[in-house]
């Protein structure tokens, strides 16, 4: 079972009614999907509907208190509401209660491991990994403690979620200062993960392919700017013309950032595109983005629809005209891009972010300066480009060996 990743349409509030219970269609009858609503005031988020299009109330007011009340990303809401239409699925096909759910959460799990995954990705087509299923239940957990505190469910299902454990087990610096003996809640179902393995990234080879199929300057000043700032793609489309300073000082505008770099600014953008991180940050850019999107600008005047727009990314060829790409837009981009490069595999956006990173750690860019040029709140997230392998082992047993040799040479000196 694969979360659904519908292509945003722009619905309003007024296209869909709310439906108030999950489960009480007969078994096999039931599905929900992941879908797109708009508010009046243009900012969106995604909530999960049924066969009917009603909105499942339940699951509604959860994803609209996340993604307004707790301020998260439109995409964090699609990311919810895809894994919450795949559970709540499930309960509706088994002629599960909300209640019922909970209490067979472990057949929900099983039924995920063994379900190959029908959405668009490196996944497609095989059963979900550990980190992806525990994901799914937080997500889950999410919801459930959000109906109990709505009164939409009974509280004691939360007892069917969570089990009462003490912190003796825990690390000692994990641990709560002072004495006596603290209790926390612990999930009762979670996978055992192993270590995070390597993200998938895009060869050079692949990356050029993929510049030489490009056809047009937006497109390669696209290829040529992830692989070398590392942006998400949600990053990329959001960026406006003012957030580009590409000049040597930018102290006329107000930005006392020196030397040609690009601001990453999180907005409400009308394509849905977004910056994960609250925080805003600063990318330094290079010769080679400079050149490209000098170009790009000379194509971009071609199109006088496109002058409106601050957005840097358009359309130039498409309906509508000047107006901002969209994810979809992208995803159809480089599908076509592999194709005409007769490339073996997929490449998406998000593996030329891989592709920098691992560049830097291999050019040895200290793992801080990789952290924050990739906008990682945690240094956690870029360890996993630094593993320790046989090289950097090796290298660092000769380092210890080398010093201790230094060190033999210093005391024998002393003790002439």
């Amino acid at each position: 079972m694969g979360s659904t990743w519908d292509t945003p349409r722009l619905h309003t509030v007024t296209h869909v009614s709310e439906r108030p219970r999950v489960a009480e269609a007969s078994e096999g009858e039931h599905c929900c999907r992941s879908f797109r609503v708009v508010l009046p005031g243009g900012r969106a988020y995604w909530t999960v509907v049924d066969d009917d299009y009603a909105k499942v109330a339940v699951a509604d007011e959860f994803l609209f208190e996340l993604r307004f009340g707790r301020d998260r990303a439109e995409s964090t809401s699609r990311v919810y509401a895809g894994e919450l239409a795949a559970f709540l699925s499930w309960c509706g096909q088994g002629g599960r209660s909300l209640e019922d759910g909970a209490r067979h959460l472990s057949r929900f799990v099983l039924d995920l491991r063994t379900t190959p995954t029908a959405r668009p990705g490196a996944g497609q087509g095989r059963p979900p990994g550990p980190a992806r299923v525990n994901h799914v239940l937080a997500v889950v957990r999410e919801f459930y403690k959000h109906a109990v505190a709505m009164k939409a469910v009974d509280g004691d299902v939360l007892g069917a979620l969570y089990e009462v454990a003490d912190h003796r087990h825990l690390p000692t610096e994990l641990r709560p200062e002072g004495g006596g003996l603290r209790y926390r809640a612990r999930p009762r179902h979670r996978l055992r993960a192993g270590r995070s393995a390597r993200p998938e990234a895009a060869s050079q080879a692949e990356w050029e392919a993929l510049l030489e199929a490009a056809r047009s300057w937006r497109d390669r000043f696209l290829l040529v700017l992830l692989w070398f700032s590392g942006l998400r793609i949600g990053e990329a489309l959001g960026l406006r013309r003012s957030d580009l300073h590409f000049t040597g000082s930018s102290t006329s505008v107000g930005c006392q950032v020196a030397g040609p770099h690009l601001h990453v600014v999180r907005r409400e953008n009308p394509n849905g595109a977004s910056a994960k991180s609250r925080d805003g940050r600063t990318v330094p850019v290079g010769p080679w983005v400079l050149a490209y999107y000098d170009r790009y600008v000379e194509e971009r005047l071609g199109c006088p629809a496109a002058d409106g727009s601050d957005f840097v990314f358009v359309n130039l060829s498409h309906q509508p005209l000047g107006g901002p790409m969209t994810y979809s837009t992208v995803r159809q981009l480089f599908a076509r891009l592999a194709r005409r490069a007769s490339l073996t595999r997929p490449v998406r956006p998000h593996m030329l972010r891989h592709s920098m990173a691992e560049t830097m750690v291999e050019a040895g860019v200290p793992i801080d300066v990789v952290q924050a040029l990739l906008g990682h709140r945690s240094i956690t997230s870029t360890q996993i480009y630094a593993p320790a392998s046989q090289r950097r082992m090796r290298d660092a047993v000769a380092a210890v060996e080398s010093v201790s040799r230094q060190r033999r040479r210093e005391h024998r000196k002393e003790g002439q």
